[in-house]
Formats: C-alpha cells, structure tokens, sequence
C-alpha cells in the first residue's frame, strides 16, 4: 500500500483491535417470524432507495444476501446519524439524545432486537449472518455520539479520526458483509472511508456552517485566510477557490490510494464497492462545476449521471483483480 500517513496509524490500530471482537450476541434473531424479517429487509431497501440513491444503485450490483444485508447496514447508520442530527420531537437535550442512542444500541448490539423496530431487526440478523465484529458499530455509535459535543476540528489527524468513526466503520463492516482476503484490507477501507466522509464535508459546507458546525481543520482554513466571517458571507472568491482546489485534490488522491483495496474483496462485490466511491466521488466534479458554491446549493449525481458512468466504473472494477489461479 505504500507509506502509511501519521494520520492512518492509530485508526489502523483501533481497526485492528475492533476486529478481534465477537459479533453482536444476536442470539434470539433466528428466533424471528420470517414474515417480519422479510419486512425489515424491504423496509430497509425503501430507506435506503429514499435516503442514498448513490448506495442503493451500487449495492444492487451485489447478489441478494450481501444486498439485503449492505442495505440493513445502511438503515442502521442512517437511524444512528438521525439521533443525533433528528431526534424524536422531546428529545432535543443532549441527555435526552445520549439515552436515545444507548436504548439503540441495546435494541441492535445485545440480545433479540425488538420485533416492532424493523431497522434493528434487519441489522442484527444481518450482523449474526455475515459474522460482523460488534466492535466496529459501537466505534459507529461512538464517532456520531461526537457531534452532540465538538463542533469543530484542528487539523485533518482529528478531522482522520472522527471521519474512521461515523465512516471508515461503516466500510469495515461491509468488507464483511461483502468478504475479504484477510488484514491486509484493512488500511484500504479505512482510507475510502476517510475519502467519502470527506466528499460529504466538502459537499454541505454551507449546510454544516447554518447548523453550527465546521469541520473543515482550522488550521487548513486559517492558511489560506479564511475565517467565520468569510464562511457567515459563503463569499466564492479566488481564495476560496484555491482551498477548495487543496480540499479536492487531497480528497481524490485518498480515493485513488484506497481503490486498489478492492482487489481484496470477494470477487462479486468488487463492481459495487467501486460504484459506491466513483458514483460518490463524482461530486467532486458537480462542485468543481459549480464554482465550488458549497454555500448556496447541495452538490450531486443526477439519476442519469450515475447511470451513464457505470459501464466506466465496471471497466474500471476489472483493474482490481488478484491472482486467483
């Protein structure tokens, strides 16, 4: 893989840690009516439909169990995020939040999941099924659980750090819904997921600054002098342009350091793990095409500018093979 950056060594270390932890004790999840399975993972592909066009056109490459289950994880990182970022109406104090997420992650880490909750019954099956380490969604609960305190990030290590929590988990935990050749995948997942969290960074500046929120590093932002005021102004000027051209330059060099990683997955999730980070990385291009204007509108694909760059992104997927005589 090349020279491991400062930034990915302890990331590596808690993947590494994380990865020795049994699955979630879904004991009682066989125990489900199959009628109300069936309905949680279809109640999962509508979410998912709804909430991510980008992840349910690329998971829809992969053969039905890994699909099913790539779609649940979806739902439960989707239902974490809206704790934090949506909470049910009452429930806008931090500790009414902090209790929310600990009742979740009971209803989805311990014991038979509350047939009544669809979301958290998809996704414990899903976790028994495909053997996922509990580890890496309590790691994902922990990095989204940040957000109700810090608001903002010095430097791209801890920018790294809280990107590996709600992102680099998510892509650990599909490698093994997908399947994997052994550790040595590790660093390449964490990578794209650091990769796509920062595309969703750069995409809702705006957004994120109306919200109270900058996570764009200071220190990055201070060297090319911007500061909250220029950010209040979502003022596009030749400064802004020359951060942003470091910000997506950075962004696409990751992605292009984490896709031969995908030479280490099974072979028929290969097409999709690509899709996932091409499709998502396109938004770079929308933002260069917009003037880097993150202030005034929501970068994106169109349906048919995902669809026209798929028989690209599968030529490209064949690229990543492995010896498997």
């Amino acid at each position: 893989m090349g020279v491991m950056e400062a930034w990915e060594r302890p990331l590596l270390s808690m993947a590494q840690e994380a990865s020795t932890f049994g699955t979630a004790k879904a004991g009682g999840a066989h125990e489900i009516e199959q009628t109300t399975l069936q309905q949680a993972y279809q109640f999962c592909q509508t979410l998912t439909s709804h909430h991510s066009k980008s992840f349910y056109i690329s998971s829809a490459f992969l053969p039905k169990s890994k699909r099913l289950a790539a779609r649940a994880l979806y739902a439960f990182c989707r239902v974490t995020d809206d704790i934090v970022d949506r909470p049910l109406p009452g429930a806008s104090s931090k500790h009414a939040i902090q209790a929310q997420l600990r009742v979740w992650q009971q209803n989805t880490l311990v014991g038979t999941p509350p047939q009544n909750d669809l979301v958290a019954v998809a996704w414990s099956d899903a976790q028994r099924e495909h053997k996922i380490p509990m580890r890496y969604a309590e790691q994902l609960i922990e990095g989204v659980y940040r957000d109700l305190d810090k608001k903002r990030y010095d430097t791209f290590e801890e920018l790294a750090a809280y990107s590996y929590g709600v992102a680099s988990t998510v892509g650990l935990m599909s490698m093994h819904i997908i399947g994997f050749s052994g550790e040595e995948a590790l660093p390449y997942a964490i990578k794209l997921g650091v990769a796509l969290q920062l595309t969703n960074i750069l995409r809702d500046v705006g957004e994120d600054w109306r919200n109270g929120r900058v996570y764009l590093p200071r220190e990055e932002l201070e060297a090319f002098g911007i500061d909250d005021d220029y950010l209040e102004a979502g003022q596009v000027d030749q400064r802004w342009r020359e951060f942003m051209r470091f910000q997506i330059q950075r962004n696409r060099d990751l992605y292009q350091e984490a896709l031969p990683g995908v030479a280490l997955l099974d072979k028929d999730g290969r097409f999709a793990i690509t899709a996932a980070a091409q499709l998502y990385e396109g938004i770079l291009q929308d933002i260069e095409a917009h003037d880097y204007d993150v202030f005034s509108r929501r970068s994106h694909l169109s349906a048919w500018g995902k669809i026209r760059r798929l028989p690209k992104i599968w030529w490209e997927s064949r690229r990543y093979q492995i010896d498997e005589s």
